[in-house]
């Protein structure tokens, strides 16, 4: 079977996602190749042709391609779909804009958001918020499948020698075209790929109090996120939202501060390797899934864990 990943990138870096993706093709197969569509991403092509396990790196340039609109990568996609038996791609944002129109232009069921692959036809997937776990079979010709990348280790990024092979580029696609974005720049970790987060709920009372979870992310080296409460009150933007509509993360340490621990917030986060919660709330839904709780008040607690922090870096 011939597996076709789609990388993630900004043209100049291959994320992260596309490594977790790649392991998750391996288990169907070691026949893997790696589209990479962009406008002057030549790096992106090596850094996925060194990615242990790639057997190719197709590699479609032009200037269309430099962001990602559903309509032309989509098209690009279906162009060589019928290749391979698997179309994979990492849950980001920019597959699930994308993923559902080349299903629908294959006539196929997109299956969404795997965590785990029992065979080449059969799959796990998250439903009811990751309470339920499905199991899947699909007798499509083509498999198009977004993947989880928590639940999958990451591709050895080097080892590999994959040979990289222009693609030619489809025509612009008409009806849509990018306009411009608004990009977060940030000192500390991209909250995907941290190993440690620090976030905050409506507990913080503010935006403005915010303030304190970012003074312990810096001594910590962590990213800051929130919930969706927090992120609907205005305290922050949206990109910090982790959750069911935000995004999907499993740290090394994950620290919930005035979070109550609502359904939608857990899917996001319950795969962290240790949890710690902060709630003056006894009973709240977070102590359940938490590996270590403080029940207080926040106002005190992190001013006084920024403290210890400190004798720490001093010692």
């Amino acid at each position: 079977m011939s597996i076709l990943v789609i990388a993630e990138h900004d043209n100049q870096t291959l994320k992260a996602a596309t490594l977790n993706t790649i392991t998750a093709a391996a288990r169907l197969g070691d026949e893997i190749d790696v589209l990479v569509a962009g406008s002057q991403c030549a790096k992106v092509a090596e850094q996925a042709a060194n990615i242990a396990g790639v057997n190719r790196v197709r590699v479609a340039d032009a200037p269309h391609y430099a962001h990602p609109l559903a309509e032309n990568l989509a098209t690009l996609i279906t162009t060589v779909a019928a290749e391979y038996s698997h179309v994979l791609a990492p849950a980001t944002t920019t597959a699930k804009n994308a993923l559902p129109r080349v299903a629908a232009l294959l006539d196929v069921a997109q299956i969404s958001d795997i965590v785990a692959v029992e065979s080449a036809d059969t799959f796990v997937r998250p439903i009811y918020a990751g309470n339920v776990l499905a199991t899947v079979r699909s007798a499509d010709p083509i498999k198009v499948i977004t993947v989880r990348t928590t639940a999958f280790a990451a591709a050895p990024v080097e080892g590999g020698t994959a040979a990289i092979e222009p693609l030619a580029p489809t025509v612009e696609v008409p009806g849509s075209r990018f306009l411009s974005q608004q990009l977060t720049r940030s000192g500390r970790p991209e909250l995907t790929a941290a190993q440690r987060v620090i976030s905050g709920g409506r507990g913080m009372g503010s935006g403005a109090n915010f303030a304190l979870l970012e003074d312990i992310a810096n001594k910590l080296d962590a990213a800051v996120g929130a919930s969706r409460a927090a992120v609907d009150a205005g305290f922050v933007p949206n990109d910090y939202q982790v959750g069911q509509t935000g995004k999907v993360i499993a740290p090394q340490l994950y620290i919930a501060v005035g979070i109550s621990g609502a359904i939608q917030h857990l899917a996001g986060m319950k795969d962290s390797k240790v949890i710690v919660a902060i709630n003056k709330d006894e009973e709240a839904p977070i102590f359940q899934v938490a590996d270590y709780w403080i029940v207080g008040d926040l106002f005190k607690v992190l001013p006084e864990l920024s403290s210890e922090l400190d004798k720490l870096q001093q010692n």
